[in-house]
């Protein structure tokens, strides 16, 4: 496994591979490592020739009031875990390299940055969006693999793929979970030992929503008002939001039918943890 800083460097390594006819797994990350990012490197390593992880921390898709200084950066644990999985190439690029002085381009996707996180955190999808397609850019590999639990940063960057023809196929691969059904983050580290029994009801409340679909509800608006219920039955818990969305464009449904995505974000004491699943009728 190599680790490669430099982009001109990672760029000319790219190239001469696909020049090689192979194919480049990619897997973008911010670190710290989890058993959801394991899931997908495993995915992007067996499936291509060459797997590329990407360590960055991304200044410009933190807000002023949120956590980038303390953002766990367990750098030399995170290489370990990728040369276990058989990593090929992991991509660390300099900040002051990638958003040199003087940057000035930023891509939006609108309308679908607008909603669920995004009312919340104006201009975080905007820094998600730009490192992702410079990414893509720099790598531009076959396959690049994102996990369900941001279900709403997969259907903007499929949207962006969509829009700009970017020639690169996109994997969305199921929540892996903890034992009590927690999703795995790399913030799940700031919570106490007290918060992090809490915070399993955000999984909890999700489980009881889609057996009311399954038992035949239908209507969101008593599916939302169950959840939020759930959830506020925890002293440590505080709701950003809870709601059922079409899982194409995020817009808000009364009713659900065909495939709806149930979403919700929580602070849990000064963490915030996004949860969500996939109901079909």
């Amino acid at each position: 496994m190599e680790v490669i800083r430099d982009i001109k460097e990672m760029q000319a390594i790219a190239r001469a591979m696909r020049m090689a006819d192979k194919t480049i797994g990619f897997v973008p990350t911010m670190g710290a490592l989890h058993k959801g990012h394991l899931g997908l490197i495993r995915q992007a390593v067996k499936e291509n020739d060459i797997s590329v992880v990407s360590i960055f921390v991304n200044p410009i898709q933190f807000g002023p009031q949120e956590d980038f200084r303390r953002y766990p950066r367990p750098l030399s644990k995170d290489l370990a875990l990728c040369r276990k999985a058989g990593v090929d190439f992991v991509f660390c690029p300099r900040p002051q390299d990638f958003y040199p002085s003087g940057y000035k381009t930023f891509i939006e996707v609108k309308e679908l940055s607008d909603a669920l996180c995004g009312a919340c955190r104006p201009g975080h999808f905007r820094g998600v969006v730009t490192v992702v397609a410079k990414l893509f850019n720099i790598l531009q590999p076959s396959c690049a693999y994102f996990g369900q639990k941001d279900a709403q940063q997969a259907v903007i960057i499929k949207k962006m793929v969509s829009d700009l023809n970017m020639p690169v196929k996109l994997k969305v691969m199921p929540i892996i979970r903890e034992k009590d059904g927690l999703a795995f983050s790399s913030r799940n580290i700031y919570l106490s030992r007290e918060q992090r029994k809490d915070a399993a009801v955000l999984s909890a409340a999700l489980h009881i929503a889609g057996n009311l679909v399954k038992s035949g509800i239908r209507d969101a608006h008593k599916i939302i008002r169950k959840i939020k219920g759930v959830i506020k039955a925890k002293k440590a818990a505080r709701i950003d939001y809870v709601s059922i969305v079409d899982p194409d464009n995020l817009r808000p449904v009364k009713k659900i039918t065909g495939r709806c995505l149930i979403a919700l974000a929580v602070w849990i004491g000064k963490t915030r943890l996004i949860d969500n699943i996939i109901v079909t009728v």
